[in-house]
């Protein structure tokens, strides 16, 4: 998967809503720290309906889009070919365009989880326990089906969304157990707990900190830290942040569309970070 390295290339975070998006500031650090002052990367206010016409108005100068929500699954009609990795969720979350003019979609959200993971010493767990069962929960999934030795339990609102995670472990062969969100404290005792739920969501399960908890990823990045991870952090355990996935997500991103490896990941979470305090 690879691109043309010249001068004046063109790149893009697309999604509804995308206003709150960290990826230009993440991209922009990173291209700076390559010496690529030529190239751009901005944002567009994107829904499904209309993504076709944006992706018709694509001249040669782009090198490549970042996609989240509501565009991942609704981009692979777009695209000349998916990534096994991104087959394996239906989910998109990068589209790099290569040399001869052709539209790969990729999802770096499962590479990345596993590469932040692996930052913070989390090589291989035993179990673990998902809390939420939207796309991203899918993603956890994918990611825990390469370091996860043993069961996963997913705490979900309801049947569907059961059905739905039992459905995504049997596609990925990952042994899935599914429980009712009302037992969600139950999770917090797991090895690898991973809460893939909106702002909001994990607060009332803050108090139910074990004395000695484990690891938490928590997916969320704005605002930080949430409840939970702040009470996880105050009795000892290891916390992984949203911010770790989005930076180790647009590192294989940047290095994807530009054809530079590796990018500055240093750079790009302390420009992060910076954004993220300012706000």
């Amino acid at each position: 998967m690879t691109s043309r390295v010249v001068d004046g290339r063109r790149a893009a975070v697309l999604g509804s809503p995308i206003a709150h998006s960290l990826s230009p500031v993440l991209h922009r650090a990173a291209y700076d720290a390559l010496g690529l002052s030529a190239w751009s990367y901005d944002r567009f206010e994107i829904d499904e309906g209309a993504l076709p016409g944006f992706f018709e108005e694509l001249g040669p100068e782009w090198a490549g889009l970042s996609l989240t929500m509501p565009l991942k699954r609704a981009v692979i009609p777009l695209v000349d070919e998916v990534s096994e990795t991104a087959a394996s969720v239906d989910a998109v979350n990068t589209v790099v365009f290569t040399e001869d003019g052709r539209r790969v979609g990729d999802n770096t959200d499962i590479p990345g989880i596993v590469a932040a993971l692996r930052e913070h010493g989390i090589d291989q767990v035993d179990s673990a326990a998902i809390l939420g069962a939207g796309a991203t929960a899918s993603s956890a999934l994918a990611a825990l089906a390469r370091i996860c030795t043993g069961e996963v339990v997913a705490y979900v609102r309801s049947e569907a969304r059961a059905a739905e995670m039992r459905r995504w472990g049997e596609r990925l062969d990952v042994e899935v157990r599914t429980a009712d969100w009302a037992d969600a404290a139950r999770a917090l005792r797991a090895p690898l707990v991973i809460a893939t739920t909106p702002a909001g969501a994990t607060d009332a399960l803050a108090a139910a900190v074990p004395e000695r908890p484990a690891t938490l990823f928590d997916v969320l990045y704005d605002p930080w830290p949430t409840e939970l991870a702040a009470r996880w952090s105050m009795f000892g355990g290891a916390v992984v942040s949203g911010l770790d996935l989005l930076v180790h997500q647009a590192v294989l991103q940047v290095e994807h569309m530009t054809g530079h490896a590796p990018a500055p990941l240093d750079v790009m979470r302390r420009a992060g970070e910076k954004a993220l305090a300012g706000r």
